[in-house]
């Protein structure tokens, strides 16, 4: 990826097309996750690589690239969010999701997958549970459970310290292990909560 972004920072148009290609579903995916909204979802992924390729030049390889670029999508989500303060969380979100990819993270949860897998309703618990959380809580949790990122790379995306994305995060979980407590004990199902 270094040598597609030196090349692409000279001005070879194929480089920055061959970044694109790499990591457009990543960023439309973080993007979704945050906005809950594949159109606002669109929009963001469409901005962060209009902004990536408008600021290619200023990227000076102190950090990893994709931490760089998974924090201009961030920004893009958030001040979004800011901009419809009340828009309703898009239903078809929920609804398009097929498997439990949004939970698939082993430092957050186990979940009992044949028990999950027969229950719909229970998978859209797990969603609305995450949607939720406070959107302070909710992007760290996103970034460091579902996009796996390290505390070091989440604190740089979200221009904050690693002692506030732990204390974040931890309050997160501790909302979703109180929420799907219930939820499961309901289900019959079983879940860890991880101790990261």
């Amino acid at each position: 990826i270094e040598e597609l972004v030196i090349q692409a920072q000279n001005g070879k148009d194929e480089a920055f097309e061959e970044i694109v290609s790499l990591y457009n579903k990543k960023i439309y995916n973080l993007a979704l996750r945050i906005l809950q909204n594949s159109d606002d979802a669109l929009d963001v992924m469409q901005d962060t690589f209009l902004q990536a390729f408008e600021k290619l030049e200023t990227f000076n390889f102190k950090s990893q690239f994709y931490t760089w670029l998974y924090r201009i999508a961030t920004n893009f989500a958030l001040m979004k969010i800011r901009k419809n303060k009340n828009a309703p969380i898009n239903e078809s979100f929920m609804d398009s999701r097929n498997d439990f990819s949004f939970f698939d993270s082993s430092r957050s949860f186990d979940f009992n997958a044949e028990q999950i897998a027969i229950n719909r309703e229970l998978k859209i618990k797990l969603d609305e549970a995450v949607a939720k959380l406070p959107q302070i809580y909710k992007t760290v949790f996103i970034l460091r459970d579902i996009e796996n990122l390290s505390i070091k790379e989440t604190g740089e995306i979200l221009g904050i310290s690693e002692n506030n994305v732990k204390i974040r995060l931890k309050r997160a979980r501790m909302y979703l292990k109180e929420f799907l407590t219930d939820v499961f004990s309901e289900k019959g199902a079983t879940y860890e909560l991880s101790k990261n």
